[in-house]
């Protein structure tokens, strides 16, 4: 406890384990329920995905504590998860005694495996098993550092409960870690980052690619004032909050990156995705850019490859590579660029920035037209939903925690502050923790959060409404409830036609209905507020501005269930 409060991890995660009852009881009377706070969870799946939400949203770890094999084996999807989204997580994992002489008949020996590690060691950054009470401090202070490290992940370390049981022999000195954290951040290739810059000055139609650039807020500033100086379009994955929608240099929904004869990937994972488009009958992939088109690659994604994943996708050729914290490249290919720049080529470029408003104040006016279609329908349409919910929230220090309506919030609400988003989804069974942990990372401040939760996923982990209650953290849910597991039953859809079948035969195994979950009452039952379901789309708005009133008043979550329509209906 004393080496843990170094780092002031603000709370901790756990469905309680007798694993790790030393640790909990050290918490809650030595540490004083203080840096760090217990937050109850009723799975360990929910509990790492809190402290996976809550990183996003402050760049910083909290810890979670996992009870032996078994609490590990809960929250392995969950790990997996943080890792596949590169944040930081101190994960303490416990074990029955090591010593076989000190077992309890048949518990002990069921939960005591050689080792746990090996059930997450293929999707964490790093992992350890300290031998005794003198190795739990460098142990604890190497996870902290390898975890706050770019490119971020989660750590394990696993306490034997005879460590955490047994009574000291000596006091321990706790070190100062202060002197074990100063690690630097990766600089690329001087080089070949002036290179990147001649690039952009040559290329005619140059764009901008980030993915996860947004998880250092100095770089999406950095990517604001490249994409400025340079008049260059940015296309957005939005891993993370990358980029402003409203500048005059986004274009991300475009056909931009068909245009462009320079396409600068910054911390792109899967390049494929954005050079590519993929036939879902075939499975087969085709490129859609100019054959002439350079390609910049700019990142660390390589240095987390592991033997058990394959998430970078396949390898694509590029003209110039390079290994380097975006944060800090951004800056050095600006002053290169700025260097390099004639009055003549300032020109060219302001005739260019110019033809690139004009594209991006055409694009938004399409998606305004777009989104009156179905406005009336019932169940309600996704564009509806998010169009009403903005009208709502606009107004408010808002911050949504993940799924974006089927890109209707980037079409229509303005996002221009990094904190406003934490980046897409992630899965099936993930945004509900997630949006938990967005909110208890903003549990003290009037920031009003947002969770636009799929139906599908609640059904997996509603008991998180509980937590939710329990702590008073408050959150906005609105229910995009389709009554069906939309994903899977497109791809039901799309193996139909490809099979000649009945389509209508498509719901069955996907439906969500017969009966319909009452999610209002669901939430009610939890200790939350709960509105719906409402169909009418006449009544969404003033139910929208009741159910901020009441979460501002009662701090807790307050979840309107909104039934929609299924996609492609």
């Amino acid at each position: 406890m004393d080496v843990l409060k170094k780092f002031n991890y603000e709370y901790i995660t756990f469905n309680p384990g007798s694993t790790f009852r030393g640790l909990h009881d050290s918490i809650v009377n030595y540490g004083g329920n203080e840096a760090p706070e217990v937050i109850l969870c009723n799975h360990e799946k929910i509990a790492v995905q809190i402290a996976h939400g809550y990183a996003k949203a402050l760049r910083k770890p909290i810890l979670v504590a996992c009870h032996d094999v078994v609490g590990l084996l809960h929250a392995t999807n969950a790990i997996y998860y943080a890792y596949i989204d590169r944040v930081p997580m101190t994960i303490l994992g416990a074990t029955g005694p090591m010593d076989v002489t000190k077992r309890r008949p048949k518990i002990d020996w069921i939960h005591t495996v050689l080792i746990n590690n090996n059930l997450v060691r293929g999707f964490v950054k790093w992992d350890d098993q300290p031998f005794n009470i003198e190795s739990v401090p460098e142990s604890l202070i190497r996870a902290h550092r390898v975890a706050t490290m770019e490119p971020k992940g989660p750590v394990y370390v696993c306490l034997d409960v005879a460590i955490q049981e047994e009574a000291l022999k000596t006091p321990l000195e706790v070190p100062k870690v202060d002197r074990y954290l100063n690690h630097s951040r990766i600089q690329g290739d001087q080089e070949l980052l002036n290179k990147t810059a001649e690039l952009l000055l040559e290329a005619e139609m140059p764009i901008l690619v980030p993915e996860f650039t947004g998880r250092n807020r100095e770089a999406v500033e950095s990517l604001v004032k490249l994409a400025d100086l340079m008049a260059t379009p940015v296309y957005d994955i939005e891993g993370r909050f990358n980029f402003p929608n409203t500048h005059p240099m986004d274009l991300t929904g475009s056909d931009i990156i068909e245009r462009a004869d320079l396409i600068m990937m910054l911390d792109v994972r899967q390049p494929q995705r954005i050079l590519k488009k993929v036939d879902s009958d075939t499975r087969k992939t085709r490129y859609i850019i100019r054959d002439d088109a350079r390609i910049v690659q700019i990142g660390l994604e390589e240095l987390m490859i592991r033997g058990l994943m394959q998430e970078l996708g396949r390898i694509e050729p590029s003209d110039l590579s390079i290994t380097a914290d975006t944060s800090i490249a951004l800056p050095s290919i600006i002053a290169a660029c700025e260097k390099k720049l004639t009055n003549r080529g300032r020109a060219r470029l302001k005739e260019r920035f110019e033809d690139i408003r004009e594209q991006h104040k055409k694009l938004r006016e399409r998606w305004l037209v777009e989104s009156k279609k179905d406005w009336g329908s019932s169940p309600l349409s996704a564009s509806r939903l998010a169009a009403e919910l903005w009208d709502v929230i606009r107004g408010y220090n808002w911050v949504l925690t993940g799924r974006n309506l089927e890109g209707w919030v980037r079409k229509l609400w303005e996002l221009t502050d990094p904190q406003q988003y934490i980046g897409w989804s992630i899965g099936t069974a993930t945004s509900i923790g997630l949006s938990l942990g967005v909110a208890l990372a903003y549990k003290k401040t009037d920031n009003l959060v947002v969770d636009v939760q799929p139906d599908g996923d609640l059904m997996y982990d509603c008991g998180a409404l509980w937590i939710g209650a329990h702590h008073n953290i408050p959150m906005l849910v609105i229910m995009y409830n389709n009554r069906a597991y939309g994903n899977s039953l497109q791809h039901q859809i799309t193996m139909a036609r490809q099979r000649g079948r009945n389509i209508e035969n498509s719901i069955i195994g996907t439906e969500i209905d017969n009966p319909p979950p009452d999610f209002a009452q669901l939430a009610q039952s939890m200790g939350c507020i709960g509105f719906g379901p409402i169909e009418d789309p006449e009544e969404l708005k003033p139910v929208l501005e009741k159910a901020v009133e009441s979460m501002k008043a009662h701090r807790v979550p307050v979840l309107i269930d909104t039934v929609c329509k299924r996609r492609g209906t």
